[in-house]
């Protein structure tokens, strides 16, 4: 079996032109694979700690040269000689080398770089697409395999946006009976028919980080508005074909206990935010709802699943941040029906995996998502066909960054020649 022969990290930029890490890995018969590490704008506060140099002098303090040194002084003497298809292992150095609770020694950027380039190299050596390499090794989906169907974020707001709407995203999805390549069609459809429904209403059509559009609307309700008018447009129903749904990331406008949105001037209290939401869903068929409450509020989140999972899929991604103590906790109090799977949150392929199990295991959606500060690495695509999640949030139909994980899920459905309706 093949073996790490030499391990180096370098600074690169990602989408949104801060530095990030690219890891190049090579194995003891000449194979070379890559990786780069995606960075959120938006974060919990449970998630890894991603490691930046904080020198004012150069990249506003954004800088990443202390996790690269981490990866080429530290990481890459201990890993050299290891066999990269025992993931558990290689990731289990990683762990110990680092011995914090929250990767803050040596930064989840730095261990996760590593943690993927071992997954890739694994693959390689056994001349298996990623995806397949996965799903052998994990068996957590087999063959044939089920590609995610996509979320499209075609407004940004919240940090990802202009400032002047509160919900973080604004998505639409396809009904899981269209194959990915339909989807993708109607998804790239409903966001061209977006941009000239706001260019028709003297709206803002400019882009945010993840590719939807950042217009200058008042409320959020005006959001979900004009994406309703736009459907019109396609050939599309909406609530048929097609669905609503919100990413709030509600922790960020979550204060003194209240929630304060511009759809309304008195400040929100947790069960009228509760009673806001299920109004909205009586107008809108919303779809899913993913952080709509104080990732530390598990009384209402608990309370919310109950009164609406049984229509709405009620995600965790600040609540439970890819951590398998408190995806185990969210099930015990049964506080949503969805988690959001990000490996960088986290820092390692076998804990972003053991996480995928347990959920699994309750039976609640598991949704593989890219993150704001995003390069052009394809692995989140092969891992969400290999793992077998149900949706995939890879951002807008726009941006090369974004582009290139559809197209690389494009490729995966020609490959396994997976079509036709379900």
């Amino acid at each position: 079996m093949a073996t790490i022969a030499a391990l180096n990290a370098r600074e690169i930029l990602d989408s949104r032109g801060i530095p990030t890490i690219e890891v190049n890995l090579w194995l003891d018969n000449n194979i070379r694979v890559t990786s780069s590490v995606p960075s959120g704008t938006s974060t919990g506060k449970n998630e890894a700690t991603e490691i930046r140099d904080g020198d004012q002098s150069r990249f506003m303090g954004m800088g990443v040269l202390k996790a690269v040194a981490n990866i080429n002084q530290t990481i890459a003497p201990q890993i050299i000689g290891q066999d990269p298809s025992n993931q558990g292992n290689v990731d289990q150095i990683l762990v110990n080398l680092d011995g914090t609770t929250k990767k803050s020694r040596l930064g989840a950027n730095a261990i996760l770089g590593v943690s993927i380039a071992a997954c890739k190299a694994g693959a390689a050596s056994y001349n298996l697409p990623l995806y397949e390499y996965l799903s052998l090794k994990y068996q957590l989906t087999t063959k044939p395999y089920h590609l995610p169907t996509p979320m499209f974020n075609v407004i940004n707001g919240g940090k990802h946006g202009a400032g002047n709407l509160d919900f973080q995203e604004f998505h639409v999805t396809p009904s899981t009976r269209y194959p990915f390549s339909k989807s993708l069609q109607m998804g790239v459809e409903v966001y061209h028919a977006l941009e000239q429904t706001l260019i028709q209403n003297n709206a803002i059509h400019s882009t945010g980080v993840e590719g939807g559009f950042a217009p200058n609307l008042y409320t959020n309700l005006d959001a979900l508005e004009i994406i309703r008018e736009a459907t019109k447009q396609t050939p599309y129903n909406l609530g048929q074909d097609i669905f609503l749904g919100l990413d709030i990331a509600a922790s960020h406008f979550y204060k003194n206990k209240k929630y304060t949105i511009k759809d309304r001037s008195q400040e929100f209290t947790a069960q009228e935010f509760i009673e806001y939401y299920k109004k909205l869903n009586q107008d809108y068929n919303v779809f899913s709802l993913e952080d709509p409450l104080d990732e530390s509020d598990w009384k209402s989140w608990k309370e919310l699943t109950t009164q609406m999972s049984q229509n709405t899929l009620i995600i965790g991604d600040d609540l439970i941040s890819t951590n398998k103590n408190l995806l185990k906790k969210a099930i015990s109090e049964k506080a949503c029906t969805a988690v959001v799977i990000k490996p960088n949150q986290i820092g390692t392929i076998t804990e972003t995996v053991e996480v995928c199990k347990i959920a699994r295991e309750a039976k609640l959606q598991l949704i593989a998502s890219h993150r704001s500060g995003e390069t052009n690495d394809t692995f989140i695509a092969d891992f969400a066909v290999g793992i077998g999640t149900n949706y995939a949030k890879f951002g807008a139909p726009a941006r090369g960054e974004r582009i290139i994980k559809y197209n690389r899920l494009l490729q995966i459905e020609s490959e396994t020649q997976v079509g036709g309706l379900k």
